[in-house]
């Protein structure tokens, strides 16, 4: 190889780590002695590094996305067990999954049930399927979020607090039933969802059915107002099953050969989908108190 041949690879390769393309800089010299031989055309020579180029940043990505959106480990859809939900659609959860539709909309999804019905777990597994189709995800429990936000009012950040939150295409809020009913707490809750408020989505799980939200948010009209734009343009998943912590456990007695008891599933209505919050909903929270969603 001649003195030239090596000033030119030394020379690409500070130009390619001026243009930050590692990849490239990594992978050229085996592509382009694999084109040498093959006899490619510039074109394909140039075709071939650039998609390796493009698929690692893509991966690169996704790995920054993970490490940011602080989901709980081991929740995939695939672990998910929807035979155990039947009132979920799989079909929806997967058409859900790639987020185009809904998450560009800023429209939201409600989960709901009894506690160990599996809300975390499906939202989890949304969120990581999400941010596997390129959007972003911040998975936190209610109470931590809600913390934070009081010490950014308390310095005086909270505005800029909520802003930042705009990079995540969806906040997934876990638990919100255990906000305590605290004006302070609950004032900031109630901010970030308006600030959201058709610009970014927002998924919740929670507990208790709407007519009990006055536990979490003291003030009746704050209630109201919070219902209102959540569940405008929402899906809503009602989860109303067995525990998935006490059905394992009563399964593992079963087959210690004891005999196990099994709660049957109550059937609801499946899911509700882009419901509308309608004027005299907002108006009447004793709509809401028989609605177990």
């Amino acid at each position: 190889m001649t003195n030239a041949h090596h000033i030119d690879e030394a020379r690409l390769g500070i130009m390619l780590n001026e243009l930050r393309l590692p990849t490239i800089k990594s992978l050229w010299p085996q592509f382009a002695e694999q084109a040498d031989q093959e006899g490619w055309p510039a074109a394909r020579f140039l075709c071939a590094i650039a998609e390796h180029e493009l698929a690692e940043r893509a991966h690169r990505r996704v790995e920054r996305h993970l490490s940011e959106a602080h989901l709980p480990p081991g929740k995939t859809l695939d672990s998910f067990a929807f035979d155990a939900v039947p009132m979920v659609s799989k079909a929806q959860v997967m058409a859900m999954a790639a987020g185009d539709s809904w998450l560009a909309k800023g429209a939201n999804v409600l989960l709901f049930g009894p506690p160990g019905g599996g809300k975390s777990h499906l939202a989890a597994a949304i969120g990581l399927a999400l941010i596997e189709n390129g959007w972003r995800v911040l998975f936190t429990r209610t109470t931590d979020l809600v913390q934070k936000l009081q010490v950014a009012r308390r310095e005086l950040q909270i505005e800029s607090a909520i802003a930042k939150l705009d990079k995540f295409d969806l906040l997934i809020l876990d638990d919100l039933a255990y906000v305590t009913k605290d004006q302070a707490e609950t004032s900031v809750l109630f901010e970030l969802i308006s600030a959201r408020y058709e610009r970014r989505s927002i998924m919740i799980t929670a507990n208790q059915p709407f007519g009990e939200w006055n536990k979490v948010f003291p003030d009746p009209a704050m209630t109201l107002a919070a219902v209102d734009r959540l569940v405008h343009h929402a899906t809503i998943f009602e989860m109303n099953v067995e525990s998935y912590r006490r059905r394992s456990a009563m399964e593992a007695k079963r087959q210690r050969g004891r005999p196990a008891a099994f709660a049957t599933i109550r059937n609801t209505p499946q899911i509700v989908a882009g419901r509308q919050s309608e004027t005299d909903e907002a108006l009447d929270p004793d709509i809401y108190a028989d609605q177990d969603v």
